[in-house]
C-alpha cells in the first residue's frame, strides 16, 4: 500500500507542487486529482490529440492540438477547442501532406507559450484520454519542462492499451495495424472522419473510448481505476 502510494499520480503531483516555481504550473498542480475510485457517472475526461512533425520531441515540433470533455459517460461537443502552434522553422513536407497544416497556417497560429497555460487550465483535475498516450505525455512533459521548469503530470486512459484488451476479451489475434484508431472504431462500427485532425481525432478518441467501455463495463459501474494507464 505505501509502495502504491510512493508512485501513484497524485503522489507525484504533490511532490512536483512542491518543487514548481512558475505560477501557471503552480496552477495547474495545485488542482487535486480525481481519485481512482470515482464513479463512471462522476469522471471528467479530457479527450486529447496532438499533431506533431514527428514523435521525438528533443527533435520535433508541436503543430496543433484538438479535445473535447467527456462528461457523465457522454460527449459534450460544446467543449471542443482546436489550436494551431505557431513554430519558427518550416513544416517537412512528408508532415505537411500528414496532418494538411502549411507554414501559413502555422505562422497564423499562436506560440505555443501563449496557448499552454489555457491547455494546462483544460486538463487541471481531469483525465486525460488519448489514443496512444505516450505521445501527448511526452510533448506535454517536454513543454512544461522547458516553459515552466516542472514535469507534467496527469491520469491517464489509453484507448490503444483498452484495445489491446479489447482483442484478449474476443480472442483475437492483434495484426499489424490492428491497433490504429480507425481501425478499432471499425469494430464498432463508427463513422469515418478525416484523420490528422487534432479536433477530429480527439472527437474519435473519445467515440472509440465510449464504445469500449460498453463492452468491457456493459452496466456502467466502471470506477476509473478500471481504465487507468
Amino acid at each position: 500500500m505505501i509502495f502504491e502510494r510512493l508512485f501513484s499520480k497524485e503522489f507525484q503531483r504533490k511532490r512536483a507542487l512542491a518543487r514548481a516555481t512558475h505560477p501557471v504550473m503552480r496552477e495547474y498542480l495545485s488542482v487535486p486529482f480525481t481519485h481512482k475510485n470515482t464513479p463512471g457517472e462522476q469522471l471528467e475526461i479530457v479527450s486529447l490529440d496532438l499533431e506533431t512533425t514527428g514523435l521525438d520531441p528533443k527533435k520535433d515540433s508541436l503543430l496543433s492540438f484538438g479535445l473535447v470533455n467527456i462528461r457523465h459517460q457522454s460527449i459534450q461537443l460544446g467543449t471542443s477547442w482546436h489550436k494551431i502552434v505557431r513554430i519558427e522553422q518550416d513544416i517537412p513536407e512528408a508532415s505537411a501532406v500528414i496532418h494538411h497544416i502549411t507554414d501559413d497556417q502555422a505562422a497564423r497560429g499562436k506560440p505555443l507559450e501563449f496557448l499552454l497555460p489555457e491547455l494546462l487550465q483544460r486538463l487541471a483535475g481531469r483525465t486525460m484520454l488519448a489514443h496512444y498516450a505516450g505521445i501527448e505525455q511526452k510533448f506535454l512533459n517536454a513543454a512544461c519542462q522547458d516553459l515552466y521548469g516542472s514535469p507534467f503530470i496527469i491520469n491517464t486512459i489509453d484507448t490503444l492499451q483498452l484495445g489491446q484488451r479489447l482483442m484478449r476479451l474476443r480472442n483475437h489475434s492483434v495484426q499489424t495495424g490492428d491497433l490504429r484508431l480507425f481501425n478499432l472504431r471499425l469494430l464498432f462500427d463508427l463513422p469515418m472522419y478525416k484523420a490528422h485532425n487534432a479536433l477530429y481525432d480527439a472527437l474519435a478518441t473519445a467515440e472509440l473510448f465510449l464504445a469500449i467501455r460498453q463492452e468491457l463495463q456493459p452496466r456502467g459501474d466502471f470506477r476509473l481505476k478500471d481504465f487507468l494507464n
